[in-house]
């Protein structure tokens, strides 16, 4: 599991509009990488919207905005594109990423047990180390949450 202080776990991944984002290419910046369960679903949606909302912010603060499901290429597509989502939508199809983030875990909904995405996210520095982590994420108000700690630095 990643943790504040630890080099973030490097990764390539396939990404909305074709090719790949990778972490290494942003190194000498900030990268902001949440995790979220599904593609327009509510909470997922509210804060893909709210980190586009700020995006000029994030942009201004240097960092790079990168969201991270199990969802196709083609899903992000679709997503962004009915919600005018201006962030990088990376997939993790095979699930390698989330669980070397230790965010693929059991979750228990009603008293169901599944595995799933827990949401949350990273901030992690121009050096590639881990700065802060939020873990079980609530969508609302996140994205604020996550640049103020950016701008504090």
């Amino acid at each position: 599991m990643a943790d504040a202080g630890e080099n973030a776990p490097d990764f390539t991944l396939p990404r909305d509009g074709g090719g790949e984002v990778s972490l290494a290419e942003f190194k000498g910046a900030p990268v902001v990488l949440y995790f979220y369960p599904r593609d327009d679903t509510p909470g997922c949606t509210t804060e893909a919207v709210e980190f586009t909302g700020l995006g000029p912010e994030f942009k201004a603060a240097g960092a790079q905005v990168i969201g991270v499901s199990k969802d196709t290429v083609a899903k992000h597509d679709k997503f962004i594109a009915k919600h005018d989502l201006g962030v990088i939508l990376a997939s993790d199809a095979d699930g390698d990423v989330c669980e070397r983030y230790g965010v693929w875990v059991e979750k228990n909904m009603y008293g169901k047990k599944s595995m799933g995405i827990e949401r949350a996210t990273f901030l992690i520095d121009a050096e590639g180390r881990i700065a802060k982590v939020w873990r079980k994420v609530k969508a609302k108000g996140h994205a604020a949450e996550v640049l103020d700690a950016l701008r504090a630095g």
